[in-house]
């Protein structure tokens, strides 16, 4: 299963101009804001989790939330990407694999999902 989002940067820096920190908090956890330095991260963030939503043929909602899906970065700084236990095991998913990039104004991110 494949999922694409694209996102604004612009919008994501505007969420965060205005309500802060707890805009980051709806949709990263603790150790996801600490990856945070600019709003490109952010951005690359929101995508790659929409897409991954969307790989699983669900969008973000109750079936899947933002906290269910977690970004972390290797030692040289690729992404990573995994779910909650209860994602995980309900959609069955094997693997997982995520590549985001952003320019001119926008982050997109493409999540490739192998089920069992």
């Amino acid at each position: 299963m494949i999922g694409v989002d694209v996102v604004s940067i612009e919008r994501i820096k505007k969420m965060h101009d205005k309500f802060g920190q707890k805009a980051y908090k709806k949709f990263l956890n603790d150790e996801e804001i600490l990856l945070i330095k600019k709003s490109e991260t952010a951005a690359g963030f929101w995508a790659a989790k929409e897409a991954a939503s969307k790989a699983l043929g669900t969008g973000i909602g109750k079936m899947c939330s933002f906290h269910d899906i977690n970004i972390s970065k290797t030692n040289k700084n690729a992404p990573i990407i995994s779910f909650s236990k209860k994602v995980h095991e309900h959609f069955k998913i094997k693997n997982a694999h995520v590549s985001i990039a952003h320019d001119a104004g926008f982050a997109i991110a493409i999540v490739h999902l192998e089920k069992y």
